[in-house]
C-alpha cells in the first residue's frame, strides 16, 4: 500500500511536473509493484545553489567570500592592486567574472583558510545572521525555495533518504542545512579544502588550509556520490549544466529513475535565466532533459510560492 499523498505538495500547481513527481513516488513505494524500490535504496540527491535556494545575482558563498576579503583587506594592502582581490574591493563584477573559476577559487581559498573549523563555523554563522540580500532585503537563509523544502519532506515521508550534492563548500552548507532543509550534516556533500590536525594550547583542532581538496561539480558529483553514499541515487534534482553528470549517472541505473531540472522562469518573484547566465547556466542540460525526457519544472507556472 502506498503512502504517497499529493496533498503534501500544496505549494505546487497541478501540472505535468507535480504529476511526474507523485507518479514516480507512487510507483517506487508500492509493494508488489513492478517498480518497487526498498527503502534502503531510495536515495535522492539535490544540488543546492539554484535548486534549493536562490543563487542570483551571485552564488551566496561567493558573496560570503567577498565580504571576508573586504574584512581582511586592511591586513593585505597589496590586494588593492592585485586581481582578483582588486575586483572585489572595487565591486567590479566585470573584472571578477574575467578572472573565471580560477579567480573565484583563489578568493575562496584565501578567505576560508588559516583558521580552525570551529572558527570558520562561527564566522559563517555571524554572516548568515547579519548579511542581507540586496534585492530582497532579507537574510540569505530566508531565500530557500519553499516548494523544494516541501518536496524534500514529501520524499522523506515516503521512505527516501535525501542528500545535498553541491559545488558549494561542504562545511559552509553543513552549518545550516538541517535547519533549512531537514538534511543532517552527514548527508551534505560538497567541495572541500584541505584540513590538518593540530594541537593548539593542548587542544586538538582541525585547521583549514588554502588548498583545494575536492571540487564537487560537474563530473565530480557522481564521483562524490559514489565515495560518500555508496549507492546510486534513484532520483536527482538540479538546475544547471553543473548538475548534468549527476542526473546522467542517476538515470543510467537499473529500474525506474527520476531526474528533474528547475528552470528559472520567474523574473517577478525571483529571476528568469538559463543559457546566457554567468551563474547557474542551463544550456546543455536543458537539451539533455528534452532528449532523455527528464522533468523540467517551470518556476513561474509550477510554483504557487517561491520563498517563505
Amino acid at each position: 500500500m502506498t503512502r504517497t499523498k499529493d496533498k503534501n505538495l500544496l505549494l505546487w500547481n497541478d501540472g505535468t511536473a507535480k504529476k511526474a513527481i507523485v507518479d514516480f513516488v507512487a510507483r517506487v513505494t508500492t509493494k508488489r509493484g513492478a517498480d518497487f524500490v526498498p527503502e534502503a535504496e531510495r536515495i535522492a540527491v539535490f544540488d543546492n545553489d539554484g535548486t534549493l535556494w536562490c543563487e542570483q545575482p551571485f552564488y551566496f558563498q561567493g558573496l560570503f567570500a567577498f565580504d571576508r576579503i573586504k574584512a581582511l583587506a586592511p591586513e593585505h594592502p597589496e590586494w588593492k592592486e592585485r586581481q582578483p582581490f582588486k575586483a572585489v574591493l572595487d565591486n567590479d563584477m566585470k573584472a571578477l567574472a574575467a578572472s573565471g573559476e580560477k579567480g573565484l577559487l583563489e578568493l575562496v581559498m584565501v578567505s576560508h583558510a588559516g583558521i580552525t573549523t570551529e572558527e570558520f563555523q562561527a564566522i559563517v554563522r555571524h554572516w548568515l545572521d547579519n548579511a542581507q540580500h540586496r534585492r530582497f532585503q532579507r537574510p540569505y537563509h530566508d531565500l530557500v525555495y519553499q516548494p523544494m523544502v516541501e518536496l524534500l519532506a514529501y520524499l522523506r515521508g515516503n521512505g527516501f533518504k535525501t542528500f545535498i550534492v553541491s559545488g558549494g563548500g561542504i562545511e559552509f552548507m553543513r552549518l545550516w542545512a538541517e535547519e533549512a532543509y531537514g538534511i543532517p550534516p552527514e548527508q551534505v556533500i560538497g567541495s572541500s579544502i584541505v584540513t590538518k590536525f593540530e594541537m593548539r594550547d593542548g587542544k586538538p583542532v582541525l585547521v583549514r588550509l588554502p588548498q583545494l581538496n575536492f571540487l564537487d561539480d560537474k563530473a565530480g558529483k557522481p564521483v562524490a556520490i559514489n565515495q560518500h553514499i555508496g549507492r546510486r541515487p534513484i532520483a536527482a534534482f538540479g538546475n544547471s549544466d553543473g548538475d548534468m553528470e549527476m542526473l546522467q549517472w542517476t538515470a543510467a541505473g537499473d529500474g525506474l529513475r527520476f531526474c528533474m531540472l528547475l528552470h528559472h522562469t520567474d523574473a517577478e518573484r525571483e529571476w528568469a535565466y538559463d543559457r546566457d547566465s554567468m551563474v547557474g547556466c542551463l544550456d546543455k542540460a536543458l537539451e539533455e532533459a528534452r532528449v532523455r525526457n527528464w522533468t523540467v519544472v517551470d518556476m513561474r507556472k509550477d510554483w504557487k510560492r517561491v520563498f517563505g
